[in-house]
C-alpha cells in the first residue's frame, strides 16, 4: 500500500511502489527491505525513521541506485517525476543523480576525497551536469559555503577536509549536494557525531531549503527528536518493514504502533519533572537473515499476541495513519 500524506495538494515528486531489496545469503535470498511504499511531495520534508539496521540507508541508496553488492537484487518501482528509476542505465541514472537528486551522505570526512580541496570538489560536481569554465564553477562554490554560513568562504572552498571542523565539513557537504540545485535532496544522518549547537544550525538550515531551493527533503535520522523539530510527515521502519506512516503531528499526538510508542518514549520530556532513567527497548532488532516469522517487532513487544506470528498488513488506524500492527486502533498505543 502506497502511503500518501494528505496535507500537501501538490504533485508527487518520488512515488516509492512495493520497493524490495534482496541479497544472496548461504544459498538462500535475504530481504533486506521488504515492500516500502510511499509518496513524496514537492516541498515536503519526510522523516525516516528508526534504529541502526531497519533499512533507513538501504532505501535511500537503492533509490540512488548506488546499490553494486554482486547478486543484490532490486524489484517494484520508483519513479521520480515520472520517470521509472529502477533498472535505468548507469549513464542516465549518473545525469539524475547530483543534478536532480542529492544525497547529503553520514559521514562529512568520508564524503568528500581527502587527496583535493573542498571547493576542488565542489567544482567537479558543478562542472559535471552544468556547461560552466572552471572560474564560474568556482564562483558558485565560494557563493554556496556563504549560503551555508561558512565563514570566510573563499579560503575555504582552498582548504583540505580534513582542516575543517565536524560542522563545516558538514555545510560543505550540504553545499555540494546543493550544487546543481536539486529538486530532492536525501538527507542521511545529517547530524551524526556533531555537537548540540552545530546539529541545531544543521536542522534549521535543511529546514529552510525549500523556501531557499525549492527542495523537497527525504530525512533519515533515529532521533524522533529531530523528527519534531523538521519533519512534515514520517515513515518508521523496522526490520526492513514499515511499522507506521503519518503526519509528524499526529504521530506524536498517538502512536499507533508499538515500535513508534516506544521511540517517542526514549526521547527525554521537555516539561515536568525529569526521569531518573528513560525507557528502553529490550533487546536490539533482528538481522535480516534473522527475521521472526510474523511482526518483526513481537519479540520486543509487551503487548504481542498469537495473531502476531502472521506479518501484520499497513492498514489506516485513524488520524491519517497506517500502522502495521494488528491492535493499531484499540488505543493501546497511544502516547
Amino acid at each position: 500500500m502506497a502511503v500518501n500524506f494528505p496535507h500537501s495538494t501538490s504533485q508527487p515528486l518520488l512515488e516509492v511502489k512495493d520497493l524490495c531489496v534482496s541479497i544472496p545469503s548461504y544459498g538462500r535470498s535475504v530481504a533486506l527491505i521488504e515492500h516500502i511504499s510511499f509518496t513524496l511531495r514537492e516541498r515536503e520534508i519526510l522523516g525516516l525513521v528508526g534504529e541502526s539496521g531497519s533499512g533507513k540507508s538501504v532505501t535511500a541508496t537503492a533509490i540512488m541506485g548506488l546499490l553494486d553488492t554482486p547478486g543484490l537484487k532490486i524489484t517494484g518501482s520508483v519513479r521520480f517525476r515520472g520517470q521509472e528509476l529502477v533498472g535505468l542505465s548507469a549513464r542516465k541514472m549518473r545525469a539524475i543523480r547530483g543534478r536532480d537528486i542529492a544525497m547529503i551522505f553520514q559521514d562529512p570526512m568520508t564524503a568528500f576525497t581527502p587527496v583535493y580541496t573542498v571547493g576542488w570538489q565542489i567544482d567537479e560536481q558543478i562542472m559535471a551536469h552544468e556547461r560552466l569554465s572552471r572560474k564560474q564553477a568556482r564562483e558558485r562554490t565560494v557563493q554556496l559555503l556563504a549560503e551555508m554560513g561558512v565563514p570566510d568562504p573563499t579560503r575555504t572552498a582552498n582548504r583540505y577536509p580534513h582542516q575543517l571542523s565536524g560542522g563545516l565539513r558538514q555545510r560543505a557537504v550540504i553545499a555540494m549536494a546543493l550544487s546543481c540545485n536539486p529538486t530532492l535532496l536525501i538527507a542521511d544522518e545529517p547530524t551524526t557525531a556533531l555537537d548540540v549547537t552545530v546539529q541545531a544550525q544543521i536542522l534549521e538550515l535543511i529546514s529552510t531549503l525549500r523556501d531557499t531551493h525549492g527542495s523537497s527533503v527525504l530525512l533519515i535520522t533515529h532521533d524522533m527528536g529531530v523528527v519534531a523539530e523538521t519533519c512534515d510527515s514520517v515513515m518508521v521502519l523496522y526490520s526492513g518493514r514499515i511499522a507506521e506512516t503519518g503526519l509528524a503531528e499526529a504521530l506524536f499526538a498517538h502512536p499507533r504502533h508499538p515500535y513508534t510508542t516506544a521511540l517517542l518514549n526514549s526521547i527525554p520530556p521537555f516539561y515536568g519533572e525529569r526521569p531518573h532513567r528513560l525507557p528502553a527497548i529490550a533487546g536490539t532488532p533482528p538481522a535480516p537473515h534473522e527475521r521472526p516469522a510474523g511482526c518483526a517487532f513481537s519479540p520486543r513487544c509487551h503487548d504481542a499476541q498469537t495473531i502476531c506470528s502472521t506479518i501484520p498488513p499497513l492498514s489506516p488506524a485513524g488520524n491519517g495513519q497506517q500502522a502495521a500492527c494488528f491492535f493499531s486502533t484499540s488505543g493501546q498505543q497511544e502516547h
